[in-house]
Order: structure tokens, then C-alpha cells, then sequence
């Protein structure tokens, strides 16, 4: 039976541990969050991230914007808070409303107040292994975990089921800077079961419910799920059978209370770095 792994947990330990060194600066981060449109989910998501900045002690602005923003007015708001010192974190929350590319603007925020870790500069020092200004928030949650349960990286076989900028490929990189062996699944992917059987650590996020199922997991490997998805009764799911696989896994991370807790912490944890990198 495999240990379940607490993000829940471990993100309280980081969120308490920069609150207290919060308390001692002289000037508190700056956390800047822009949400365009009604999407609900952005919502809840952005009403988190405000809660958990303000209990770190931090100054949390959330800038609205109607659905029907134009790039020039969303572009101008990204210029000031460039330009304004309060500001040590600017995230633009995604997905932006179809009429706006979200690749018109992650590029104009400031590399060094980019606290997702999205800008080219930031994607591109994270290749090189060079110190970017921030690490995206949920490859960086998902290494804290397996640090903490003192899960060794170097040489294991890690799988990644999922490629996309956000999560896949700088998680991808992130291991491969820690000298895993690397395999990057995804849709398109062939005999994808006789691929994770070979993994140690198996990380999926792909958003598909329980396309992880027992018989694709080796035994004792450790498996972290990524994916966050409600079903028709309202109830919270993951990409993982969570239920049968953690029967053979030796790790696991449970949805909820896994790697989204860790997210969130990791973006409390950029937001004060850049301020501190600032100052």
C-alpha cells in the first residue's frame, strides 16, 4: 500500500515558514494578479492565491478586466505594473478569453517580476540550468514533494504524461537538471502502458480522470497526479485510479490535497523571492 504524499502538508510548512520571514522585512512582496473575463474556475483560483498572499503578509492586488479587453488596455496594465516597485510579482491568470494570444503578453512582463516562470528569458535559463528568476509554480510544488519525501532523483526513470508549457516540459527539464532519465509522454504516444511500467517516478497531466490505471504503474514506483478534474456529481478527480493504483504504488499524491496545495505555496514562495531578490 503506498504512502500517500501530503501536499496539503508540506504546503502549510512553507506558507507558515514565509510568513514568519515576512514578518521581518521592512517592506512587504507585492503580489499583482490580472483576471480578464468571467471564467469561474480563474475565479476561485485567483480568490485563493489573493487569501494565501494576504495570510503570508504579503500586499495582494487582483486587477479585473472585462471579458471583452483589448490586447492594447491589457498590454498597458502589464507596462505599469512593470514600472511600479510595489509590484515584485505579476501573474496574468490563464486561460485569457479566446480573442486574446496569451503568448502577445507573457513576454511583456518583466522576467524578473514574471512569478510564474513563463517568460521566455525565465523558460530559457531553466533549460540551461542558469537560476531563472522564478521556476513555474507546479513543476517547482512537485519537486518540493519529492524532496520531502526524500525521493531520490538522480538515475531513476521518470515519465512525464503531459507536454504542455506549463507543467510538462519545464517539469521535464526540471528532472533532467537533476539527472533523471527522461521520458515525455502524451497523446499521440504509443504502447503508452509498456512506457510508464518502465517508470520510478511517473508523473501525469494530461486533465483526462483515471487514464493511470494499476496495470500501467510498476511496482513501489512513485506517482504524482497532476490532474485536477470535477465530474458530473461535483466530486474532484485526478488523472490517476487513485483508489487501485495506490495498491501497488509506493508514493502517491491524492486529489485533492496533493500537488494543487503545492501550487499555490510555490507561488507564495516565488512571489517573496523576487522581492527579496529585488531588494
Amino acid at each position: 500500500m503506498a504512502q500517500i504524499m501530503d501536499g496539503k502538508a508540506l504546503s502549510n510548512k512553507i506558507l507558515n515558514d514565509i510568513k514568519e520571514k515576512t514578518r521581518l522585512l521592512k517592506t512587504k512582496p507585492g503580489l499583482c494578479v490580472i483576471l480578464v473575463g468571467n471564467n469561474p474556475a480563474s475565479q476561485i483560483y485567483v480568490k485563493n492565491k489573493e487569501k494565501q498572499a494576504q495570510n503570508a503578509g504579503f500586499n495582494s492586488t487582483v486587477y479585473k478586466l472585462s471579458e471583452n479587453t483589448g490586447k492594447d488596455e491589457l498590454l498597458n496594465l502589464i507596462n505599469s505594473l512593470n514600472n511600479d516597485d510595489a509590484a515584485d510579482g505579476i501573474l496574468l491568470q490563464l486561460p485569457l478569453p479566446k480573442h486574446l494570444n496569451p503568448y502577445d503578453f507573457l513576454d511583456k512582463i518583466d522576467p524578473k517580476k514574471d512569478v510564474d516562470g513563463f517568460h521566455p528569458i525565465n523558460a530559457g535559463k531553466l533549460m540551461l540550468n542558469e537560476n531563472p528568476y522564478s521556476i513555474p509554480c507546479t513543476p517547482k510544488g512537485i519537486l518540493a514533494l519529492l524532496d520531502e519525501y526524500k525521493i531520490r532523483i538522480e538515475g531513476a526513470n521518470a515519465v512525464v504524461l503531459g507536454r504542455s508549457n506549463i507543467v510538462g516540459k519545464p517539469l521535464a527539464q526540471l528532472l533532467l537538471n537533476k539527472n533523471a532519465t527522461v521520458t515525455m509522454a502524451h497523446s499521440k504516444t504509443k504502447n503508452l502502458s509498456e512506457i510508464t511500467k518502465q517508470a520510478d517516478i511517473l508523473i501525469s497531466a494530461t486533465g483526462c480522470p483515471d487514464i493511470i490505471t494499476k496495470d500501467m504503474v510498476k511496482e513501489g514506483a512513485v506517482v504524482i497526479d497532476v490532474g485536477i478534474i470535477r465530474d458530473d456529481n461535483g466530486k474532484l478527480r485526478g488523472d490517476v485510479d487513485f483508489n487501485n493504483v495506490k495498491e501497488i504504488a509506493g508514493f502517491i499524491t491524492p486529489v485533492p490535497g496533493g500537488v494543487g496545495p503545492m501550487t499555490i505555496a510555490s507561488l507564495i514562495q516565488n512571489t517573496y523571492n523576487l522581492h527579496i531578490f529585488k531588494e
